[in-house]
């Protein structure tokens, strides 16, 4: 029971393997997301972003993407009609063994 405790410790401790970043202005929207661990296999993610539309107010965005290894700054977002984010985006990734490198 004690290693359960202590895995589940570890799991829930790591460093996740992407940095993703949103931002809403001047009408656009747009996500960034960097593979930022080495040692991790690529990433399959799901995004969510509440946004507020010029003209239809809340609009919620969402997608889905693979982030390989070594990919930094990689446009997984961009929308326009958008005056600001009612949210900050909601980014779930998942690691998975793949043929890219």
């Amino acid at each position: 029971m004690a290693a359960v405790l202590a895995m589940g410790i570890t799991t829930a401790m790591a460093k996740p393997a992407f940095s993703c970043g949103g931002f809403a202005l001047l009408g656009g929207a747009q996500l960034l997301c960097s593979h930022i661990d080495s040692q991790a296999p690529a990433q399959t993610c799901t995004f969510s972003w509440a946004l507020m539309a010029t003209n239809t107010g809340l609009t919620v965005v969402t997608g889905s993407f693979l982030l390989a290894p070594g990919i930094s700054n990689d446009t997984v977002y961009q929308g326009s009609g958008f005056s600001y984010a009612l949210s900050n985006p909601i980014v779930l990734c998942q690691g998975r063994k793949s043929g890219l490198k």
